[in-house]
């Protein structure tokens, strides 16, 4: 199951500068000039190190997988099934692959869109721009926009996990129109976790911390050991009650993903959380969202005062909170509890 260390500083801009067309889908001429390369079924064999596994791959039954152009980024996403549109969200150190347990159900009932942030997954890697901005939420939720624009949706609904969930919770803010309906999962908003840390937050989540450091300072110390320990003992770490629900075939995909290029992905991102997303963050802290949210939290993969507070906290910055809980499981919610996260969804996201 290891992949081998040395490799990846080789593959670290080939989610970049590997970006050519290939094979344009049946959909492209709907999704316009955007849509730069579509996988086959062949490539999955030809060039796993580009698409991924077969294996992965099976489990997003009639998803198309492709690379889209957006104005700041070249997104890599699958979308697949039929009815409302619904945008799922993935958090640090995952990609698009994380909602593979979910994927396939809601497909039955949604038309599911699964992108990789920019810097993450097999996505592009922009340059960090001035004060960190383009890797700020709001970028981010840029691309967000315009793959869904892309693929005919002016309006959609959106769940987030982790960094995914702090994406949702910015474009909530910045394009409420665009939103019928959001779900944020196992996060507080970014206001509130840096005016009110804790020492246990400190212990608990010391990356944020370090991944903003000066570039190159943290991608030189992760990747000088193998993805694998750090995927395994980063995940074990935040997720609170061990990483038994990781399959063979989700574990190798993030390794796969986890070049020099998404790791510099990471901290770039972690280091606009700190810097302008703070200041966003400020300047907008008094301004509620308001359609209907529903919260869904790991109450073991949080400090006890954390879980404690997480549904009071979320009071203040959201104005229509219409279901919420804490689940008894870890950080990795979706992976950990997929039934009870497709119950949800199918509850809270009618039409």
């Amino acid at each position: 199951m290891s992949i081998e260390t040395n490799r990846r500083d080789a593959l670290a801009g080939a989610a970049v500068s590997g970006l050519v067309a290939s094979v344009l889908a049946s959909s492209a001429t709907a999704q316009g000039t955007s849509v730069m390369a579509v996988a086959t079924d062949a490539d999955y064999q030809r060039d796993p190190t580009r698409w991924g596994s077969s294996e992965m791959a099976a489990h997003f039954p009639g998803f198309q997988h492709l690379d889209m152009r957006t104005s700041g980024a070249i997104i890599r996403l699958r979308h697949g099934g039929s009815g409302p549109p619904l945008l799922l969200v993935h958090g640090n150190p995952e990609n698009h692959t994380c909602w593979y347990k979910v994927a396939g159900k809601l497909a039955q009932q949604y038309h599911v869109v699964l992108p990789d942030l920019r810097g993450y997954g097999d996505s592009s890697l922009p340059d960090p721009g001035p004060n960190n901005i383009n890797f700020s939420f709001r970028e981010m939720a840029r691309d967000l926009i315009e793959v869904m624009e892309h693929l005919g949706y002016q309006r959609f609904m959106i769940a987030g996990h982790d960094r995914g969930g702090r994406t949702t919770h910015r474009l909530c803010l910045d394009h409420p129109e665009r939103v019928m309906k959001a779900c944020i999962m196992d996060v507080v908003p970014n206001y509130h976790v840096w005016t009110n840390i804790t020492k246990s937050w400190v212990i608990g989540t010391w990356h944020w911390g370090f991944m903003a450091q000066p570039e190159p300072f943290p991608e030189r110390l992760i990747s000088a050991v193998p993805a694998e320990y750090f995927i395994r003992s980063r995940m074990m770490i935040r997720g609170g009650t061990g990483i038994g629900f990781l399959t063979d075939t989700a574990l190798n995909e993030y390794i796969r993903c986890y070049t020099l290029k998404t790791i510099t992905g990471s901290c770039r991102d972690y280091r606009a959380t700190a810097t302008c997303d703070f200041e966003m963050d400020t300047a907008d802290k008094d301004k509620k969202i308001d359609m209907p949210l529903l919260l869904l939290w790991g109450a073991r993969g949080q400090s006890p005062e954390r879980a404690k507070e997480f549904l009071d906290v979320w009071k203040r910055y959201a104005s229509t909170i219409v279901a919420h809980e804490a689940i008894e499981c870890g950080h990795y919610i979706q992976e950990e509890v997929p039934d009870k996260v497709i119950q949800h969804f199918t509850s809270f996201f009618k039409v």
